[in-house]
């Protein structure tokens, strides 16, 4: 794990670094890019001096309790099956990021037909970093707003490309390295059963292939919610590339702390304390529900924290009575015996990142303006008329399969055991109880409570408590029945995404058309004459050249103010009516905040009937074959 440790420090830090060093000069540069990305590099190298992993290498994640002697490291990792996985991953790796924004003529395509939108937003954010806008910057997509988003990787994206790493290069290189870490980490988590469970998550509906014999992405129909992880979410969700690692690595490392960690070798702690707390810390930058759900783990371990010290106390009570508790208080000495029951670790890791965490949630929520999304709302999208179903058990079962009996049955077992077992003397609940209660906390908390405007999105902090169960679904479960139970389990939990997900792969064959090069390049050009800060208006669409070159629109793409929880109907006609040159167009330019104007292919063909009045009252600045802009305030141009 000290390379995993040390790569996740290495983005974290540099990111922070580098929002830290805009902050404080106005903006990022080739210098503060250069100095944020060697003060990661420097925490890198400590955090992999500092993280320990040679209590572990004896366990096996993918065994029961009492197997782990058999396997040896060297073993595990020629075991076939492992190799299996890391083969699958390795093609779903390379033809989803090599292909993730490529060359093919004068176009520039895209693999994924998922990642249009969400692709040409995150390329917004890296560019308008890069272009050096003074941080925390106003929102290039909304006029009336800072910038609501979790943009911690395209900030460390954008810190690359002003060191003269090239965009393309940069995005296929991060989602490499970045799936490389995910595989590794679900490994050292879950094992090869974890690795199986990211890649091909599933319900029932890929067996239809059973009757078409055709490899197709079954599980991204409109009807289906609990859609393939790697493709609608890995590969889109530009934080999930740093948040599933760091997450996993998180966990690990609380799971050898409170449960694997010898004695002897106690104070030799997986990470070092100030990697868990900066990782958890800064968690908020870069994907907000990965923290929400790290959060309820720690709260759940600082409980369990708290029950031997009770135990301890309750004990006493018991044997001595209340004079026991006073001779506890009068007695240094015995002071040692009762913090020797005591672990706070978890509260310590809370109570250091509350300040930070704190300050990055104000950041990225507009100063927790976008608190507004949560609402409670019952039933995730069992409600929604296309995710519905007419009865809940074909609403689950068509989605999940066996995976929900499955988990049941695993918790039921779980605690059919603990209840026979007990928890004697300074014993600590079964690791499997400590993580199985958040999981299901995880769960609930998402059919109860709305945290995105679009319900669907709680599936970014639902998919942890699947994560959580992967490990101990196998471990405690599935390894104890016969191989033939075994293998049926696994094609009922995985048939469906296995075949979703290299049926999703093959869909992008041809590529999907997203920007001329010649035009945007040739708009690069013109925009350099005109500050970062500028704001245009221009027709609100997903790939506006405007917006691949990272500047300030009025509105971009309707789908993604939504999705951000923006009501933005009256900036919408007003900017129509802008565009169409009302009468008071001037009056609503200034309203809009609006510097220049840009006219351009889109433009033309979205308001054919603008009697564009700008054309005569305001200067030219640019024109070329990609459109025209015209500058509204020539005189009091803002630097």
């Amino acid at each position: 794990m000290k390379w995993l440790s040390a790569g996740l420090i290495f983005v974290n830090l540099s990111t922070v670094a580098g929002l830290l060093f805009g902050m404080a000069g106005n903006g990022l540069n080739e210098l503060s890019a250069i100095l944020a990305l060697a003060s990661g590099g420097a925490f890198a190298l400590a955090a992999y001096l500092g993280t320990s992993d040679a209590t572990t290498w004896h366990y096996i994640a993918n065994l029961p309790a009492g197997e782990s002697s058999r396997s040896l490291p060297q073993k595990h990792y020629g075991h076939v099956w492992l190799w299996a996985m890391a083969a699958c991953f390795a093609l779903f790796a390379l033809r989803s990021f090599c292909w993730l924004l490529y060359i093919d003529g004068e176009q520039l395509k895209i693999q994924s037909p998922h990642n249009l939108g969400d692709l040409a937003l995150h390329i917004t954010f890296i560019k308008y970093f890069a272009n050096g806008v003074a941080l925390w910057p106003d929102n290039p997509i909304y006029v009336f707003s800072r910038l609501r988003y979790p943009a911690g990787m395209d900030l460390f994206n954008g810190l690359l490309f002003l060191v003269h790493v090239d965009l393309t290069r940069g995005l296929v290189w991060t989602g490499l390295i970045a799936s490389l870490a995910t595989l590794y980490a679900f490994y050292r988590w879950a094992g090869t059963f974890g690795i199986a469970g990211f890649l091909f998550n599933g319900g029932i509906a890929g067996f239809e292939f059973f009757r078409t014999l055709k490899f197709v992405d079954y599980q991204d129909g409109k009807t289906i919610a609990w859609k393939s992880i790697p493709l609608t979410m890995f590969v889109t969700q530009r934080g999930l590339l740093y948040a599933i690692p760091a997450g996993l690595l998180l966990l690990w490392s609380w799971r050898e702390r409170f449960w694997r960690t010898d004695v002897q070798n106690r104070d030799r702690t997986p990470l070092p304390f100030w990697v868990e707390l900066s990782l958890y810390a800064s968690m908020p930058l870069f994907h907000f529900h990965t923290f929400l759900a790290l959060s309820i783990v720690l709260f759940f371990l600082f409980i369990f924290e708290c029950l031997q010290p009770l135990k301890f106390i309750v004990d006493l009570i018991r044997k001595e009575g209340v004079v026991g508790v006073r001779r506890l208080i009068s007695d240094r000495a015995r002071w040692g015996e009762f913090l020797g029951h005591t672990r706070v670790h978890a509260l310590t890791v809370v109570a250091g990142a509350l300040l930070p965490a704190s300050f990055f949630v104000w950041l990225t929520t507009d100063h927790f303006r976008a608190g507004s999304m949560l609402k409670l709302h019952l039933g995730w999208v069992m409600s929604d008329p296309e995710f519905g179903r007419s009865n809940l058990f074909q609403f689950w079962f068509d989605n999940f399969g066996v995976l929900i009996p499955l988990t049941l049955y695993l918790s039921a077992v779980c605690g059919w055991r603990l209840w026979r077992s007990g928890v004697k003397g300074n014993e600590q609940l079964p690791k499997e109880i400590a993580f199985l209660l958040p999981a299901f906390a995880i769960f609930v908390s998402g059919l109860l409570v709305k945290f995105a405007p679009w319900e669907w999105d709680n599936l970014k902090l639902m998919v942890w408590a699947y994560f959580l169960v992967l490990p101990f679904l196998w471990s405690d479960l599935i390894v104890r029945w016969s191989m033939p139970i075994r293998v049926g389990v696994c094609i009922a939990l995985f048939g469906s995404g296995f075949v979703s997900l290299f049926g999703g792969l093959a869909a992008g064959r041809p590529g999907f058309e997203f920007s001329d090069r010649g035009e945007l390049d040739a708009l690069g050009v013109a925009l350099r004459k005109l500050p970062a800060e500028t704001r245009f208006a221009a027709y609100p669409t997903y790939n506006h050249p405007l917006l691949l070159q990272g500047r300030k629109v009025v509105l971009g793409y309707p789908g993604h103010l939504w999705t951000e929880g923006f009501e933005y109907t009256d900036a919408y006609n007003w900017l129509t009516s802008l565009m169409q040159g009302s009468g008071d167009w001037r009056e609503i330019a200034r309203v809009l905040r609006v510097r220049c104007i840009f006219w351009g292919r889109e433009e033309m063909k979205n308001y054919p009937s603008s009697k564009r009045p700008w054309e005569a009252t305001a200067p030219l600045v640019a024109s070329g074959d990609w459109g025209a802009i015209y500058d509204l305030e020539p005189t009091t141009a803002r630097h």
